[in-house]
């Protein structure tokens, strides 16, 4: 039997190009060269800016808006940039793009509002028996604060609702990271690909024509990238372990030394010695993983039992890095050598990046920033700068012993993981609808703040606090961030797509739906 090489997919992948060439379409290929001419209005306080564009050539098979209508009631797109993007997108047949965007909240039906304001402000997005929307239209709607994303289609226009999903989904990545106007003109685009699309261009039609083909190239193709990604991870953990190992070897010595003078009777002292005793047989540990990850092939190295060997590697080189500049930090605060203010600095860092990070913690949407609890963290923090100074000038002039200090520090990280557990209930009771959806949403924070969240790598605080403290005594102003975001994300994904219109929609029955992000 031969090699499997890439020179022998060459005439499956070209097979394939063909296939990729059919289901792109005109829609992406960038802006239309067609000549067009338009005016812009603006509608004075409502928000609305309307551009009619007649095209006067049709470039390939696709058109672009025979009108844009933008109504930015939340005040959040750039009309500058997202104008010229949308007037340029291929439709494959003449579409007229309705943007709608308002701030509502968490619990609000996106159909139900884009309905109630089309019925109020443009009947002529609804169909002359007042049951659909009207045919040729395509309308994207936005809520950056209740954080939903709609799309809705005439009849003519209308795509399944697994393609309404792919349309949303496309923005979801912009629209998360408050890329709004970005995010709305990757849907857009998104839209002009699906609807209407033709039968020769769609994914059905390729799969039934290319089945042989197109699996075995793609499946090929598959392998070949799994296998190459396999073996840059497994280099990447490897020159990551390689790197701290180095350091450890190179301190060696030194953390030996450094051991032998830290004070036994220390409360502080006693705990760091103790991880002290096994840290060379961890480092042997860490060698033998050393001498197996280099002693890989480059064919063993695209296997995934090669990459968590050298993550293994990479962790336990990591661990040890971290455990020999505590050791190091313990000897020089705790006697008080010329290294102690460099040391006691390197105590206060995650307390202070804690302190740093609460003000953007705050202003996330669904983040309760304007609760009495975030109050509370504000002023916790504001306090807490002063009283690090004050610790500072005390180590300084013998008015504070290092012991007494470190108690500090770890009494106000105390005080700060009860705050965050406050808030974290304040934000539960604010974004989740049920007890079911609020379970769901604290087991995620208790994930991230104890780190066994999905694929969590472990992490070492290179700190005397990290190591003498179980690493989920602390709650961080971090793993709070991780765990709000990651709940937040699941309880929309859990709710899933809104089809209905509501109460207010009463016999409507128009194509669309909308979904969180």
């Amino acid at each position: 039997m031969g090699t499997f090489t890439a020179a022998r997919l060459a005439p499956f992948l070209a097979l394939a190009a063909v296939a990729v060439a059919l289901v792109l379409g005109p829609a992406v290929t960038g802006a239309a060269a067609a000549a067009v001419t338009g005016t812009t209005t603006a509608a004075g306080t409502t928000g609305e800016v309307r551009t009619d564009v007649v095209p006067t050539e049709i470039v390939r098979t696709g058109t672009t808006p025979t009108d844009v209508v933008v109504v930015d009631r939340a005040g959040v797109l750039d009309l500058a940039t997202l104008l010229p993007a949308v007037r340029g997108i291929e439709f494959y047949q003449p579409t007229k793009v309705a943007v709608y965007t308002y701030n509502g909240t968490a619990s609000d039906n996106l159909n139900e509002e884009v309905l109630r304001y089309a019925r109020a402000e443009h009947p002529d997005w609804i169909s002359p028996d007042g049951q659909k929307w009207a045919d040729g239209l395509f309308i994207f709607a936005l809520d950056p604060v209740g954080r939903h994303v709609g799309t809705y289609m005439g009849e003519d226009r209308k795509v399944s609702p697994g393609a309404r999903t792919d349309i949303q989904d496309a923005s979801k990545d912009l629209l998360r990271d408050a890329q709004w106007t970005d995010g709305t003109i990757a849907g857009i685009r998104r839209g002009a690909e699906l609807i209407n699309q033709p039968w020769y261009r769609s994914a059905a039609f390729l799969v039934t024509a290319w089945i042989g083909v197109g699996l075995a190239a793609a499946g090929a193709a598959a392998w070949l990238l799994v296998r190459w990604r396999t073996r840059v991870g497994c280099r990447r953990e490897t020159a990551k372990g390689d790197a701290a190992y180095a350091r450890v070897s190179l301190d060696l010595p030194v953390t030996e030394l450094n051991a032998g003078t830290i004070p036994a009777s220390s409360r502080y002292g006693g705990t760091v010695l103790e991880k002290h005793r096994s840290f060379l047989s961890r480092y042997d540990a860490a060698t033998a993983l050393s001498n197996r990850v280099h002693a890989l092939t480059r064919r063993q190295q695209g296997k995934r039992s090669a990459l968590a060997l050298a993550r293994q590697f990479a962790d336990a080189a990591a661990e040890l890095d971290a455990l020999d500049d505590v050791i190091s930090d313990a000897n020089a605060l705790l006697n008080r050598s010329p290294l102690w203010p460099t040391a006691w600095d390197r105590q206060l860092a995650p307390f202070r990046q804690d302190l740093a990070g609460i003000e953007d913690l705050l202003r996330k949407s669904h983040s309760a920033g304007e609760s009495a609890t975030a109050a509370a963290l504000r002023s916790f923090r504001d306090r807490s700068q002063g009283d690090m100074e004050g610790w500072t000038a005390d180590l300084a002039d013998g008015a504070l012993g290092p012991e007494d200090a470190l108690d500090r520090l770890r009494d106000a990280r105390t005080e700060l993981t009860g705050l965050l557990n406050r808030h974290a209930e304040t934000v539960i009771e604010g974004f989740a609808r049920t007890e079911r959806e609020a379970r769901l949403m604290r087991r995620e924070m208790e994930q991230a703040r104890s780190g066994t969240g999905g694929r969590k790598r472990p992490g070492y605080e290179p700190s005397i606090l990290g190591t003498v403290y179980p690493s989920a005594y602390f709650f961080s102003v971090p793993a709070f961030s991780s765990g709000f975001t990651t709940g937040v994300t699941s309880l929309n994904s859990a709710r899933g797509g809104t089809t209905g219109y509501g109460v207010g929609g009463g016999s409507f029955s128009g194509s669309g739906s909308s979904s969180g992000f």
